[in-house]
């Protein structure tokens, strides 16, 4: 049998349809139904104040703290060397012995002329004093007592000329002991035993390793900020404090003291160049060593470290997003820092208490709507 189909009217079909579509929407949000938004669900921490000291790490390089060549003072034939190479002399400690002999001649020889100038000075004298006496009783000529008187002078001068010429004679038998100047570990010798050698010749080199200098580069940027530090008042004693790091990644036991900032910028590589020193009695620093130095960049007081994902950029330039209320939040612009062991450091714009939004704040806005999902146990 054939299916009948029945026409249905239009004016209730129409009725039949709003209704059906009353029902499908009747299970939407009434925000949906008004055209609105839900609040966007973000997380918080509550923020705090702190004192920093920001540290910054550099390539190093170690040497002497006086790094002397031992040079020949006065000329003649290497008798001898008294040191083994390689190993720690003392200041004064001869480390070669040149041939004396030429030298005692010498000696010998201004020993005598100062004393036949000064023989030959008091004959001077006595004559000028009975000269000088006859004179003034009018029993000589004036020629003879000024004759008299140029033969004292002269004999004088004599003798201060044999009196250097006696020194200089000490000075270069003293010379013939090549002595070194300061205590610390001499090198290899540059000249053999028995060879003739010439004033001014280098013979070996000494290097003082304790105290012992570490030299390094720093950015323009850090040694400005290392300069402020040290300038302020309420800085502490660690700004001029250094800390070595040996090659195998340890720290050196000693902590040294900075001495030197160059007060010039490199223009080449636009940093500048410092030293600190350091005690070295079990030498583990070796003159030449490539190591690490860390040195105070700055240091901050009542700042906050945060997480660098909470900032975000806008026209105005960095900003974070803080609760305003229990629902709303407050787009604050902040003055940025470094970054110290991968968190951000602001240096304004915070408060102690200050509710930071640090997930979901990406697409918010400033006065936007917000439901705090980790309210009551959020981060610290």
């Amino acid at each position: 049998m054939a299916t009948k189909i029945w026409p249905v009217p239009l004016a209730l079909a129409v009725s039949l349809a709003a209704l059906g579509l009353t029902a499908c929407g009747g299970d939407q949000p009434q925000q949906q139904q008004q055209g609105g938004m839900p609040p966007a669900p973000v997380t918080v921490a509550e923020v705090d104040s702190e004192n920093v000291t920001y540290f910054g790490e550099y390539a190093a390089r170690v040497r002497g703290a006086r790094e002397v060549e031992i040079a020949a003072q006065v000329s003649g034939i290497l008798q001898e060397r008294r040191f083994d190479e390689g190993t720690e002399v003392e200041q004064g400690e001869t480390l070669f012995q040149i041939d004396p002999e030429p030298y005692e001649i010498q000696l010998a020889t201004a020993r005598a002329a100062l004393s036949d100038a000064e023989s030959a000075n008091r004959q001077a004298q006595s004559e000028w004093d009975r000269v000088s006496g006859l004179f003034e009783r009018d029993a000589v000529s004036r020629r003879d007592f000024e004759q008299a008187q140029s033969n004292r002078d002269t004999a004088e001068a004599s003798v201060a000329r044999a009196r250097a010429a006696l020194q200089d004679a000490e000075r270069n038998l003293r010379y013939t002991r090549v002595e070194s100047p300061v205590n610390g570990m001499a090198g290899s010798e540059r000249v053999t035993v028995g060879n003739l050698i010439q004033s001014g010749m280098t013979l070996t080199h000494v290097t003082q390793v304790d105290p012992i200098r570490v030299h390094f580069s720093i950015p323009e940027t850090d040694a400005f900020s290392h300069r402020s530090a040290h300038n302020n008042d309420s800085a502490d004693d660690v700004v001029n404090k250094a800390w070595a790091i040996l090659p195998d990644g340890s720290e050196y036991a000693e902590v040294g003291e900075i001495n030197f900032i160059d007060p010039r910028i490199d223009e080449q590589s636009g940093s500048v160049a410092m030293r600190a020193e350091f005690s070295n009695a079990e030498r583990q620093l070796i003159p030449g060593q490539f190591i690490r130095v860390r040195v105070v960049v700055g240091q901050y007081d009542d700042v906050f470290m945060i997480e660098p994902t909470a900032v975000s950029q806008s026209q105005d330039g960095a900003q974070v997003f803080v609760l305003d209320g229990d629902a709303k939040v407050r787009a604050q612009p902040v003055e940025l820092g470094p970054v110290i062991d991968g968190r951000q450091l602001v240096i304004s714009g915070l408060s102690s208490g200050d509710q930071l939004v640090i997930n979901g704040h990406v697409a918010l806005r400033d006065g936007a709507d917000v439901q705090v999902t980790n309210q009551g146990n959020g981060e610290s």
